[in-house]
């Protein structure tokens, strides 16, 4: 039997995504073990989800690295938890090339755009204002350059005529936790790998990215 998936997860907020996670987790549809859940805002309230779940959780910010740094400490709690992979999820800083390449191949993050489009910031607001019939979400490895690494898979949901940031928002989330488990459960069949040529899936190369079906599965986008 292939042993539990170690994961540990950066959070900067509610930690929606990572309640998912937990709870697929104990209903034993995902084999990871989640090994540490990390934030630079002491009130994440994503860090009380790791509690109830008995997940060790640390706060690592600037103020708390001092002289150290930011990075050189969040590199150092990572390899503490021994995680084979690392999950960004609504992490809201932006990490230094040193410690990316730290973790090349292992790192990867969750972003609320169908990447290319819409790197960085209030991602809802842009497509909303561009006219877009669809938005969605990707799933990609990190590289240092923001939001730029190879995408692994992606989900899309219809823009409705009546449609706020938040409606938006709100119809999206269900679809990205489901895209976050099926993702996840690559990995921790030990499926998807990073080489240098790109993403291999099955020993295969990925020509494209994934797309998110409505009964869960993920297939090549066309």
């Amino acid at each position: 039997m292939t042993e539990p998936l170690r994961v540990a997860t950066l959070i900067s907020g509610s930690g929606s995504n990572l309640k998912s996670l937990i709870e697929a987790q104990a209903r034993g549809a995902l084999p990871l073990q989640l090994v540490q859940v990390i934030s630079n805002r002491a009130d994440a309230g994503g860090l009380a989800h790791a509690a109830a779940a008995g997940i060790p959780q640390e706060v690592v910010n600037a103020r708390l690295a001092g002289a150290e740094g930011e990075d050189v400490a969040l590199q150092r709690a990572l390899e503490r938890s021994g995680a084979e992979l690392i999950l960004l999820s609504g992490y809201m800083r932006i990490l230094g090339a040193e410690l990316v390449r730290a973790f090349a191949g292992r790192m990867i993050n969750q972003h609320p755009s169908l990447l290319p489009k819409y790197k960085g910031l209030h991602t809802y607001r842009r497509a909303l204002e561009a006219g877009d019939r669809e938005h969605g979400a990707s799933i990609h490895f990190v590289t240092p350059e923001l939001d730029d690494g190879p995408v692994i898979a992606q989900v899309r949901v219809p823009v409705q005529a009546d449609d706020s940031e938040q409606t938006l928002a709100a119809r999206l989330a269900p679809r990205e936790h489901a895209l976050l488990q099926a993702v996840m459960r690559l990995f921790c069949e030990r499926r998807l790998a990073l080489e240098a040529d790109g993403i291999v899936l099955d020993d295969q190369p990925l020509e494209a990215p994934l797309n998110l079906q409505t009964d869960g599965g993920l297939l090549p986008c066309h």
